[in-house]
């Protein structure tokens, strides 16, 4: 790939840039275009030799063999435009990756409502300890990977039982169901899947999301079902059985089903192979688990990012590496141990006179409620305050309305940020007067980020902790909030 020239319109997404990082790695002269360039992502870019181009403009385009565009350009974007018109070789992301990176490699896609970003990271991660040299593609910044995108081993070696036996080097992807690009609204994840016989989907939950591209739950539930279809026979499903919605579409898998749950899950008929048991958080804050295989005790783990849903997590990853790849689980006891986790998933910005300021990406209810319960694990001591920003499609409109008050029973004290959406109907919204009503006393309905920051400022105390809840950047208030601590 060392003579080919990439282009891609919409490069300072998260995705995209860390596909840009991809084809620098393997060699590709590397042009981008987008209307702005902001950290993480553009610093990033530039690190890696991404020559990075302001603004759409035709002659951005040059001579490329191949022009990637991502899925929030519209098909009147001028380079869009042009490069349809001069015939160049357009892609999408998800087809980029699937023409480029997964010939000749065995996909491992981690799919799902919750849990995909820090779950493929997680399998990533024991994977390399593995000496397996994957390579990998995950949504976030990995706090134990040199990068969120990597290409691991390219060329395959030949097995030792047959010379006529191919072993393909594993690829992780995080399984995005998001839409793929304007000309083709299929999810993401459909091209990651079939490339070879033995490819692997990791399912962790389905559980209604997207709402500005899934109207109701049967258009969601299909996209898994198309996913699951896709899957060769000589594959492998490894499903979380606590989830009726997961159980639904595994039933009609052409391929294995492996079932993964914690103990006490209600599984319904599912034949689990893969238990694990909570432990309690040790006395240098790492989450404890017992983990059993086919009803067998395979020993003790730890890993330093806590709550029952980063057990399943960890749980369904190791079902991948036992299942898949027959990784010792000496390694893999061992390299749980440094899993970190990724950026914006429990992650501690500073502890200020005794407060400690976390960050999170959660805004699904069923996130906000796991995560917060994991904040009150480690943390049993002290007031926690949990800071909610609505601004995802979903969030900000009603489908969850019954579930955000209940969400928040692990906190203490609850803030709510304004919709970070003003262009949802009236009667779509959700309705944030009656979330805080049905919380209770504990609950306020923020004005502004200044008005979180003089709250936070004034109420907690040594011993609290923070939870800032949002998918977007939350108007500065993390920064903003730590320097007030800081100077109060």
């Amino acid at each position: 790939m060392s003579s080919k020239r990439v282009h891609l319109i919409g490069v300072c997404g998260t995705g995209m840039g860390q596909l840009a990082v991809l084809f620098r790695a393997a060699g590709a002269e590397v042009t981008g275009s987008d209307v702005a360039f902001d950290p993480p992502v553009g610093p990033e870019l530039e690190r890696h030799g991404v020559r990075c181009l302001q603004d759409y403009r035709e002659e951005n385009l040059g001579d490329p063999d191949l022009v990637v565009v991502g899925n929030v350009i519209r098909k009147d974007n001028v380079e869009a435009v042009a490069a349809e018109k001069r015939g160049l070789r357009r892609v999408s992301m998800s087809g980029a990756l699937r023409e480029e990176f997964l010939k000749h490699r065995r996909s491992v896609t981690v799919a799902g409502t919750h849990g995909k970003t820090t779950t493929s990271a997680m399998v990533t991660h024991l994977l390399r300890a593995g000496e397996l040299e994957p390579g990998w593609f995950v949504g976030g910044v990995p706090k134990t990977l040199p990068a969120g995108s990597g290409l691991g081993r390219t060329k395959r070696a030949l097995l030792t039982t047959s010379s006529t036996v191919k072993e393909r080097a594993p690829f992780v992807l995080e399984g995005d169901e998001y839409d793929d690009v304007y000309w083709s609204k299929q999810p993401k994840f459909l091209d990651y899947v079939g490339v070879s016989p033995e490819d692997i989907v990791l399912l962790t939950s389905v559980e209604q999301d997207h709402i500005d591209i899934y109207a109701d739950l049967p258009s969601y539930l299909a996209a898994f079902e198309a996913l699951v279809a896709k899957i060769p026979a000589d594959g492998i499903l490894v499903a979380y059985a606590g989830d009726p919605l997961v159980r639904r579409v595994a039933a009609a898998c052409p391929a294995r089903v492996v079932y993964y749950a914690l103990d006490g899950d209600d599984i319904g008929d599912a034949t689990v192979t893969w238990h694990g048991a909570l432990a309690p958080i040790d006395e240098i804050g790492r989450q404890n688990f017992d983990l059993f295989a086919g009803g067998v005790s395979v020993g003790r783990f730890a890993m330093p990012i806590v709550g029952a849903h980063n057990v399943k997590n960890a749980v369904g990853a190791l079902a991948v590496c036992a299942e898949g790849f027959s990784v010792p689980w000496s390694t893999l006891r061992r390299s749980l141990l440094g899993y970190e986790g990724v950026k914006r998933r429990q992650d501690l910005l500073a502890e200020v006179d005794g407060v400690r300021v976390y960050d999170d990406f959660a805004h699904h209810p069923t996130a906000v409620e796991e995560t917060l319960r994991a904040f009150r694990a480690k943390h049993p001591s002290g007031s926690l305050f949990a800071v909610f920003e609505p601004r995802s499609a979903t969030a900000c409109r009603s489908l969850h309305q019954e579930s955000y008050p209940g969400a928040f029973k692990a906190a203490t004290r609850v803030l709510l940020a304004p919709l970070g959406r003003t262009n949802v109907p009236e009667s779509e919204r959700l309705d944030l007067d009656r979330v805080v009503a049905e919380i209770g006393p504990q609950a306020t309905l923020a004005t502004s980020v200044d008005d979180i920051v003089q709250t936070l400022v004034r109420e907690a105390k040594p011993g609290d902790t923070l939870a800032i809840l949002s998918n977007g950047a939350f108007g500065g208030l993390h920064g903003t909030l730590i320097e007030a601590l800081k100077a109060r």
